[in-house]
C-alpha cells in the first residue's frame, strides 16, 4: 500500500514537473517568436509620420539628382540639360539688371499703421481655402513670406508651415495637409510684378523648390538690406526688437512643427515672423534711401536700395540640389576620423588604425542607407559619438551594441545632437545589421548594402515602402568601386593598403591647403556686383586707393573707377555667383585641387584677351575625378594631334651645346611622323644608363642609347649628354631639388644648357606621367595659385594684370624667368604641339576658331565626368573674351611699350 502511494506521489510529481516544463518551454518559445517577429517587423508599421500621407514627393531619398520644374517653353531641352537650368532665369535676370522697387510706394502705407496683431489669423488647410488665398495674393503688389521646417524626423527635411502676411491679413498655410496642392501658389510666387519679402531667404528659396516646385521671382530680402546697411546684427529677432519693440522666443524655432493641432504659442510665434516683416522692410528701405543721399558724391553712384534689390533677386537664381556623394557617408566618416585624430585628449592613438577607420566608414554608410530608407535624419538614426564608440569597442552581441550606443549618447555633452530615444528605433529594429557589419569576418562590399536595401524593402521586407524610399530599390548605386577598400587576402591586402597610403600622402601633399574661394565681393561704382574674389585681391585694390570697403562680412569693396566691362555684357551669370570649395563633379569637399579644362599647352598661346583673368575653365576636382578628367584630356589630345597632323612630341635635332644661340626660325620643321621622345622617357633612359650602363645586357643598353640619341638628333652621346638629359623638362624648382638630392654641381649647365630644355611645358608633368595618375594631377607652376573669380571680370584698373600680389617671391622669380624666355620655343612636352595648333586655328579660322576649340574641350570635360556641382552660369558655349582698361599691363599699347623698354 505504501509502495503504491509512493508511486502515485512520484507520478503526480512527474506530471506536475512535466506540465511546468511544458509551460516554461511554451513561454520561452513564445518569447523567441515575439523576438523574431519584433526583428522582422519595423517600427514604421505602427508609427505614423505626417510625410507618409504625401502622394507627390519631388525630392525622394534616392541617390538620383533632383529634377527641377520644366516649363513648356523649354520642351526642346533634354531632361539632363534642363536639370541645372532655372525655369525663371530670364525673369530674374531682368530684375537683377533693372530692379523693380515700385513696391516701396505701397510699403509707405506701413507708416502710421497700428502694428499690433489684432483679430485672428487665417488657418489654411483645405484646397478651397488655398485657392482663395491665391486669389487674394494675385491682387497684391507685395506680401511677406516665412517658412517653418522640420528636419529631425526626415532625411531631407520638409516644409511644415508657410506664413504669408499682407497689409490686412495673416495666413498660416498648413503645408502638411496641403502638400500635394501647394503648386497652386506657384504662379503668384513666380509673378515678377509681385514682390515677395523674406528675411534670410537663402534657405527658404531652396526649400520651396524642393517640396513644391515653387520658384520665387522678385524678392526683397531684409537680411541683404542689413548687410548693406552694416547692421550690428542681421537676425530677425534683432530687427523685431529694434523696429517693432517685439521680443520672440527663438527656442520655439526648434519645436516640432509637425504638431497638429498646433499649440497657440507656436502659432503666435509663426505669425509674428511674417506679420511685422513688411514694416521692417519699409524701415530698412528708408534707411537705404537716406544712406544713398548721405554718401552720394561726384563719381560715387552706389545706389544702396537698388543694390539691395539686386542682391535679393540674385538669391532667387539658386537651385536646390541633393548632396549626393560618390561614396555615401564618406564625408561624415572623414569628419569623424579627423575629429578622433585631433581629439588626442580623449581618443586613444590606437583608434587611428585601418580597422577603426574602416568600421567608421561602414557605420556611416549603413546610417546613410537606413536614414534614407526610413526617412529619418542621420543624427536620429545614430549619433557620431555612438559611431565612434561602436568602432572603438567593437561589441559582439546585440545587447552590447545597444548598451554601447546608449552610454555614448548619455556621455555626450550636447543634448541637441542626441536622439530622443537611445538607441533609436532604427537601431533597435535592425541591430542585427550592425552586428553583421561589426563582425571581423564581414567582407565589405557594395553587395552587402544592396542586400540590406532589398531585404528590408523587397517583397518580403520588414520596412514599408513609401514615396521617399521606393526609388532606392531601382536606383541604388553606392559607387564603392571607386574607393580603395582594403582586403584581408594577404599580399593583395598589403598592396591595397600601400596604394591607399600612397594616395593619402599624395592628397595631403598636392591638394589645396586652404579654401580656394573666399567669396569676397567686388562691386562697380554704381553698386552692381562684378565678381567674387579672394581677400588678397581686395587688399590690392584698397592699398592702391582704387576701391573702398562697403561690407565687412564677407569683405566687399566698391571700385572707384569705371570697369571696362560687366558680366551682363555677355549675359553670363557665372561671374556673379559664389563658388563652393568642393569637387564640381562628385561634391567631395575634404580635398580638391585645380583642374584646367583647356590644357595649358594650348591656352598659354591664346591671345591675351581670350585668356587673361578668365577662370571660367579652371575648376576644382578631387583626386579621383582629376584622374578621370586628365585621362580623357590626354586621349583627346591625341585626337587633336591626328586631326591637325601636329605630333604631340618632337625630336631634338640640333646640337645641345650649340642650340643656346639658336632662334625659333632655325628650328627644324616638325612633321606628323616625328613622334619624338617624351621628357620622362628621356630622363628614365639617361638615369638607367648612368647608373647601370656597364652591367646592362647589350640589347637593353642599345635600346636606351637609341632613345637618348633620338633626342640629340642621332649623333653619338657622352656621359655629359646623359647628365644634361636628366634635367630635361624640369622646372627651376625641380632642378634645384634634383641637384640637392643628387649632390651634383652641374656647372656645365650655366654655359651649355639651352633654357628651352629646362623650361617646363605647361602640361609636361602630366605628359611625363601617363602611367602615374597621381603625379599627373600637379597643377601648372607657371600660373598663380590664388587666381580667383575676380580675374574673370573685365577690370580696367588692374595694373598687376597677372595678379602678382597673389604669388610668392619664388613664383614671381620663376614668372620673370619665363617672360624673358618667351621668345624661345620649348622643344619638349606638348608645348610645340600646342603652339602650332593655336597658330593654325588663328590663321585658318581666327579667334572664332579658338573659341570653338575651347568649347570642344569643355564638352570633353562634361562627357568625361558629368559634373553635378558646376557653378551656376557655367556654360560650354562661354565666349571668354575680354577687353583691357587704360591701366592694364595687358593693354596692347602698354604691353608694346613695356617690351620696347626692356629691349
Amino acid at each position: 500500500m505504501a509502495v503504491e502511494k509512493d508511486k502515485l506521489r512520484h507520478g503526480a510529481l512527474a506530471a506536475v514537473t512535466f506540465f511546468i516544463a511544458l509551460a516554461i518551454s511554451f513561454r520561452i518559445i513564445k518569447q523567441l517568436f515575439i523576438n523574431v517577429r519584433r526583428k522582422k517587423s519595423c517600427y514604421l508599421n505602427t508609427e505614423h509620420k505626417p510625410q507618409h500621407s504625401f502622394k507627390r514627393v519631388l525630392a525622394d531619398n534616392s541617390y538620383s539628382q533632383f529634377k527641377h520644374l520644366k516649363l513648356q517653353t523649354a520642351e526642346s531641352q533634354s531632361e539632363e540639360e534642363y536639370s541645372n537650368l532655372h525655369p525663371y532665369k530670364g525673369s530674374i535676370s531682368e530684375l537683377i539688371k533693372d530692379p523693380d522697387i515700385g513696391f516701396l510706394e505701397l510699403l509707405s502705407e506701413c507708416e502710421g499703421r497700428n502694428l499690433e496683431m489684432k483679430g485672428s489669423h487665417v488657418w489654411v488647410e483645405t484646397e478651397t481655402q488655398l485657392k482663395e488665398v491665391v486669389e487674394v495674393l494675385s491682387n497684391e503688389r507685395v506680401f511677406a513670406v516665412d517658412t517653418e521646417q522640420h528636419s529631425f524626423r526626415s532625411f531631407l527635411g520638409f516644409t511644415a508651415l508657410v506664413q504669408i502676411s499682407t497689409m490686412r491679413d495673416d495666413y498660416l498655410v498648413d503645408t502638411i495637409a496641403l502638400h500635394d496642392v501647394m503648386r497652386l501658389l506657384r504662379p503668384v510666387f513666380a509673378d515678377p510684378g509681385i514682390c515677395k519679402v523674406f528675411h534670410g531667404a537663402d534657405n527658404d528659396v531652396l526649400w520651396l523648390q524642393r517640396d513644391f516646385h515653387i520658384y520665387v521671382v522678385n524678392l526683397f530680402d531684409t537680411a541683404k538690406a542689413c548687410d548693406i546697411l552694416s547692421k550690428p546684427q542681421r537676425s530677425l529677432a534683432y530687427l523685431l526688437e529694434t523696429y517693432c519693440s517685439v521680443s520672440t522666443n527663438k527656442l520655439l524655432q526648434r519645436e516640432d512643427w509637425r504638431q497638429r493641432p498646433m499649440p497657440m504659442e507656436m502659432i503666435q510665434y509663426a505669425r509674428v515672423d511674417a506679420h511685422y516683416l513688411l514694416y521692417i522692410a519699409y524701415c530698412l528701405c528708408l534707411e537705404l534711401k537716406q544712406k544713398n543721399n548721405e554718401r552720394s558724391s561726384p563719381g560715387d553712384e552706389f545706389h544702396f536700395l537698388l543694390e539691395a534689390s539686386r542682391r535679393s533677386n540674385a538669391t532667387c537664381l539658386q537651385l536646390f540640389a541633393k548632396d549626393i556623394e560618390v561614396y555615401p557617408g564618406e564625408l561624415a566618416a572623414s569628419s569623424i576620423v579627423s575629429r578622433c585624430l585631433n581629439d588626442q585628449g580623449t581618443i586613444s592613438s590606437s583608434l587611428c588604425d585601418t580597422k577603426f577607420q574602416e568600421l567608421i566608414r561602414r557605420l556611416c554608410l549603413w546610417r546613410d542607407i537606413m536614414a534614407r530608407m526610413h526617412d529619418e535624419s542621420l543624427r536620429f538614426v545614430l549619433s557620431e559619438n555612438a559611431i565612434i564608440a561602436l568602432a572603438s569597442q567593437v561589441p559582439t552581441t546585440e545587447k552590447d551594441i545597444c548598451s554601447c550606443i546608449s552610454k555614448a549618447d548619455q556621455d555626450n555633452e550636447s543634448a541637441a545632437t542626441v536622439p530622443l530615444q537611445s538607441p533609436s528605433p532604427v537601431v533597435c529594429y535592425h541591430v542585427e545589421d550592425l552586428l553583421f557589419l561589426i563582425g571581423e569576418s564581414t567582407t565589405f562590399s557594395e553587395n552587402i548594402f544592396k542586400v540590406f536595401i532589398h531585404r528590408h524593402l523587397g517583397p518580403s521586407g520588414s520596412c514599408p515602402l513609401s514615396a521617399y524610399n521606393y526609388a532606392l530599390l531601382s536606383k541604388t548605386s553606392l559607387g564603392l568601386n571607386r574607393k580603395s577598400i582594403s582586403s584581408c587576402n594577404g599580399f593583395r591586402a598589403s598592396k591595397q593598403v600601400a596604394k591607399k597610403a600612397s594616395r593619402e600622402l599624395f592628397v595631403q601633399k598636392f591638394s589645396c591647403k586652404s579654401p580656394v574661394y573666399h567669396n569676397c565681393k567686388i562691386y562697380a561704382n554704381d553698386g552692381r556686383l562684378l565678381c567674387y574674389c579672394d581677400r588678397r585681391k581686395l587688399e590690392w585694390y584698397l592699398n592702391r586707393n582704387l576701391a573702398k570697403l562697403v561690407e565687412d562680412d564677407p569683405p566687399s569693396i566698391m571700385l572707384l573707377f569705371e570697369p571696362k566691362g560687366r558680366p551682363e555684357d555677355e549675359d553670363n551669370d557665372f561671374y556673379i555667383q559664389s563658388k563652393k570649395n568642393i569637387c564640381v563633379s562628385c561634391g567631395e569637399g575634404n580635398h580638391y585641387l585645380r583642374y584646367r579644362i583647356i590644357p595649358s599647352c594650348y591656352r598659354i598661346h591664346f591671345p591675351e584677351h581670350l585668356k587673361s583673368h578668365r577662370s571660367h575653365d579652371i575648376v576644382l576636382l578631387c583626386v579621383d575625378c582629376h584622374e578621370t578628367a586628365h585621362a580623357a584630356a590626354e586621349k583627346y589630345k591625341r585626337q587633336v594631334a591626328a586631326e591637325f597632323g601636329i605630333p604631340l612630341f618632337v625630336r631634338k635635332v640640333v646640337d645641345f651645346d650649340k642650340s643656346q644661340n639658336a632662334n625659333s626660325s632655325s628650328l627644324p620643321v616638325m612633321s606628323s611622323e616625328e613622334i619624338g621622345v617624351s621628357p620622362l622617357q628621356l630622363r628614365t633612359a639617361a638615369m638607367a644608363l648612368l647608373r647601370h650602363g656597364p652591367q646592362m645586357p647589350s640589347e637593353r643598353r642599345e635600346e636606351l642609347v637609341q632613345i637618348v640619341r633620338t633626342y640629340y638628333g642621332g649623333r653619338e652621346i657622352s656621359d655629359e649628354d646623359l647628365e644634361k638629359a636628366l634635367l630635361v623638362g624640369m622646372t627651376p624648382h625641380e632642378r634645384r631639388k634634383f641637384e640637392k638630392k643628387r649632390g651634383f654641381t652641374f656647372k656645365y649647365l650655366q654655359r651649355g644648357t639651352n633654357s628651352d630644355d629646362v623650361k617646363e611645358n605647361n602640361v609636361s608633368k602630366s605628359d611625363q606621367l601617363k602611367g602615374e595618375s597621381f603625379d599627373s594631377l600637379r597643377t601648372n607652376w607657371t600660373e598663380t595659385d590664388e587666381k580667383q573669380d575676380c580675374e574673370d571680370i573685365l577690370m580696367a584698373g588692374d595694373p598687376d594684370g597677372g595678379n602678382l600680389s597673389n604669388m610668392t617671391t619664388s613664383q614671381v622669380d620663376e614668372r620673370d624667368y619665363l617672360v624673358k624666355q618667351e621668345s624661345k620655343l620649348s622643344l619638349l612636352g606638348h608645348g610645340p604641339h600646342g603652339k602650332q595648333v593655336v597658330a593654325h586655328l588663328l590663321k585658318e579660322y581666327g579667334e572664332d576658331g579658338v573659341r570653338e576649340f575651347c568649347q570642344r574641350w569643355r564638352q570633353i570635360f562634361v562627357e568625361a565626368l558629368h559634373p553635378r556641382f558646376l557653378p551656376a552660369g557655367w556654360d560650354v558655349m562661354h565666349s571668354g573674351k575680354r577687353d583691357f582698361g587704360e591701366f592694364s599691363v595687358y593693354k596692347p599699347t602698354k604691353k608694346a611699350s613695356g617690351i620696347a623698354a626692356e629691349g
